[in-house]
């Protein structure tokens, strides 16, 4: 899962209430092992606890062997918000130091050169909107 900017301030504020990367993934995986599942159509996914709402929209991916994601990073210099989510990996470095440190395998990728960020993981990846109170549909 990636943010908007909007979603981590949310998160920051209603979940995490530290701004460390590291402490916000492990609170939104929390948050998410204690959540069902919500798919509105085929695009707009929620997760809710009963008392809060994560809205997400599903990104486009490409499915990738680990050797085609080096190739495709090699050149990135820059530090990127790199999500390995089934490893439940989330950290600020170079996208080549962190892909290595994945394992061998075919995953889904994701990569936004504009807002800096990456995903690697078995599932595609989704692109959290906000974090909302559960509406009443959402509570039971």
């Amino acid at each position: 899962m990636l943010f908007t900017r909007h979603a981590k301030e949310r998160l920051k504020k209603r979940l995490a209430k530290r701004g460390r990367l590291e402490r916000i993934y492990s609170e939104l995986w929390a948050f998410l092992d204690r959540s069902k599942r919500i798919d509105v159509n085929e695009k707009i996914t929620i997760f809710t606890d009963g008392r809060k709402s994560l809205v997400c929209t599903r990104l486009d991916c490409e499915r990738l062997q680990k050797s085609e994601i080096l190739e495709r990073v090699r050149d990135i210099m820059g530090s990127y918000e790199c999500v390995y989510f089934d490893g439940r990996v989330a950290k600020v470095t170079r996208p080549e130091k962190f892909i290595e440190a994945v394992p061998d395998g075919e995953y889904c990728f994701y990569l936004n050169r504009e807002k800096k960020s990456l995903y690697v993981g078995s599932e595609p990846p989704f692109l959290v909107i906000t974090l909302r109170p559960a509406k009443r549909e959402e509570r039971s």
